[in-house]
């Protein structure tokens, strides 16, 4: 055989060997067809959208054949839209939206068919302005500037419910509707006088403004927290410890609530099992992108959940010896 022939049999095998490649390397980890699953998260301000990029990390790493990528969204009340849609297969949310979603309430038209993955950690009702201003009380927004949330979030649906418990409707006070990052920038240029985030603590946007003005949190009296509770009994009391954020060296009582990850009905019961002992046994990867991570457990998932929990999520705590109460079990189940 001449070098030209043996060299074109050579590059005829190459181009075989490199054909065969790419085409299993097309067919994900399993050699399937890669499922790709859309993390709904929340503005990149909070604390949301890193704990999803983190869970998308834990997915792609140790859940065969599945791609998971965090999106950044409104926040609940969108997320939970999404989920219905199937344009997320995952969502983050905070359980009042969780409540009014399954009971198609409030913000929704009609029930969705949502299900627990598992219980997050708290949300803290931060009520934020700046040092210098005359706000020191909840009483203080009438008349004021206030932001109270993006629209399609979880935080504007717990601030209309929390004001309201106080006697605060909309018409008190001129409502702006900012994410967690505009929070920050309207707070420094004094375009508006108070900032509200629902959002576990520490959150960077906070702490950024606290970095380059002087700031203050309201705390709620005990009467204001009861009429809260009166109203909301899904919602809870949070102490925010002292020097959380910068300037802040007193401690801070304000409503709370929990959050979960979220998934509609129409998973699968292996793949949200799969999920869920993937996000559990790697947990510590979520808390050193985010520390409130560390309230991720499976006790957690079981006592604050307010959605019946996915038939894979019941799989997986019953198999590391966890009792799972009746309420939480899915009508598919029984």
């Amino acid at each position: 055989m001449s070098f030209r022939n043996r060299f074109r049999v050579l590059l005829a095998v190459t181009l075989a060997i490199l054909l065969v490649l790419v085409v299993a390397g097309c067919g994900g980890q399993g050699g399937g067809k890669v499922q790709r699953l859309s993390i709904a998260t929340g503005s990149t301000g909070g604390t949301y959208y890193p704990y999803g990029g983190a869970m998308a990390g834990i997915i792609n790493k140790h859940v065969q054949g599945v791609e998971a990528t965090a999106e950044v969204t409104g926040a609940s009340v969108e997320n939970a839209r999404l989920l219905d849609s199937n344009e997320a297969q995952i969502a983050l949310m905070m359980n009042d939206v969780v409540y009014h979603a399954i009971k198609g309430e409030q913000a929704f038209n009609k029930p969705i068919e949502l299900r627990t993955l598992f219980a997050m950690y708290p949300h803290f009702f931060h009520v934020v302005t700046l040092k210098d201003s005359k706000v020191n009380s909840m009483a203080d927004l009438k008349g004021k500037k206030v932001s109270v949330g993006a629209p399609g979030s979880g935080t504007e649906t717990m601030a209309n419910q929390v004001l309201n418990a106080l006697g605060l409707g909309y018409d008190q006070f001129q409502v702006f509707r900012l994410s967690f990052t505009e929070n920050t920038e309207a707070l420094r240029d004094k375009v508006i006088d108070v900032g509200i985030w629902s959002v576990g603590p520490p959150t960077s946007s906070i702490m950024d403004l606290a970095t380059t003005h002087q700031i203050k949190l309201l705390s709620f009296s005990k009467e204001e927290m009861a009429k809260v509770y009166e109203k909301y009994p899904y919602y809870g009391e949070m102490k925010l410890e002292a020097g959380t954020y910068k300037g802040v060296d007193e401690e801070i009582t304000a409503p709370s609530v929990w959050n979960s990850v979220m998934v509609h009905k129409n998973m699968s019961e292996d793949l949200a099992y799969k999920i869920v002992k993937a996000i559990f046994e790697n947990k510590e990867e979520i808390v050193q992108v985010y520390s409130g991570a560390k309230y991720t457990t499976p006790e957690n998932s079981i006592q604050n959940a307010v959605a019946p929990l996915h038939p894979g999520a019941v799989k997986y705590f019953k198999e590391i010896g966890l009792e799972v109460p009746q309420h939480l079990i899915p009508p598919e189940m029984k």
